[in-house]
């Protein structure tokens, strides 16, 4: 059981790096390109929908910030 929830881990570990590393190469092609993608549009729709939700956007954005740290 213990292995299943390493290998859980691992994975969704492994997503995470590679979603994390694909914003970053689509906003650096968004700047480079006039925002081909459309990535600088939707982290500026996700940033107003967080200043949006007011104090539940500023939890919800500190437990991301905590968990990112781990």
């Amino acid at each position: 059981m213990k292995n299943v929830i390493k290998q859980i881990n691992d994975f969704l570990g492994m997503t995470t790096g590679l979603l994390m590393n694909l914003i970053v190469a689509g906003t650096i092609i968004g700047i480079l390109y006039d925002d081909v993608f459309g990535v600088i549009a939707g982290i500026g729709n996700a940033v107003s929908a967080i200043g949006d939700g007011g104090v539940a956007g500023l939890v919800a954005v500190m437990i991301v910030a905590m968990w990112m740290k781990k």
